[in-house]
């Protein structure tokens, strides 16, 4: 399988309304451009960025083939999940920046959505973010999305994964969350890697890596 990876788009119209529909559903979502920004958060965000070969400012990417880095991590429910737990499953991993906003809540939903046809293919789907539990709760609350979401607030598993680096806003660069996305195969290898992945993209790049 090949290595891909694609530049983070705006959120289309489809997904938009989607998770507009959604917030209207679960009450209170006030409508929202899709390419808003909200404040870099102390967890999901470093100001600072090493220009030289400080830690975190080059993070290797994982490479198709090689076996997915381990975690154990919390869920929204206070659960410790580990990756060996799905041994014997495809798993989808992706990370995202923030719990709750808009390109994070359209990829979410998307992924919820998908659910039925990604258990045909035999996979589990798994969400990953700086934010605490506590806020992976509210998220999955509010949009009844249905698989874990798990706590890495210390993004040491990002900087694992090569999800952490470096990203620029307004002319500011900073070290946060590359939104990702995985297929780790029933071995625990890794079969399919989406680095800066659209939010729109997330369901159809990862099926068709179940798929291959």
């Amino acid at each position: 399988m090949v290595e891909q990876g694609t530049d983070e788009a705006a959120v289309g119209f489809r997904g938009e309304a989607k998770h507009i529909a959604r917030g209207v559903t679960n009450g209170g979502w006030r409508r929202v451009d899709p390419n808003e920004q909200p404040a870099a958060h102390v967890r999901h965000a470093t100001r600072s960025v090493s220009t030289g070969s400080g830690k975190g400012s080059n993070v290797p990417k994982l490479k198709v083939g090689a076996r997915a880095p381990a975690f154990t991590l919390t869920d929204q429910r206070g659960k410790k999940v580990k990756l060996s737990d799905f041994k014997g499953k495809s798993v989808v991993v992706y990370f995202y920046p923030k719990a709750d906003t808009p390109g994070c809540t359209t990829q979410s939903c998307a992924l919820s959505d998908a659910m039925p046809d990604l258990k045909k293919l035999k996979a589990v789907v798994l969400g990953i973010s700086p934010d605490a539990p506590e806020k992976q709760r509210k998220f999955d609350a509010k949009y009844g999305l249905g698989f874990p979401l798990l706590a890495d607030e210390d993004h040491k598993v990002a900087s694992a994964w090569g999800a952490w680096g470096k990203k620029s806003l307004y002319g500011r660069e900073y070290m946060g969350i590359i939104r990702s996305a995985f297929v780790i195969d029933p071995q625990g290898k890794v079969a399919a890697t989406f680095y800066k992945v659209s939010p729109k993209d997330t369901v159809p790049k990862a099926t068709a890596a179940l798929q291959d």
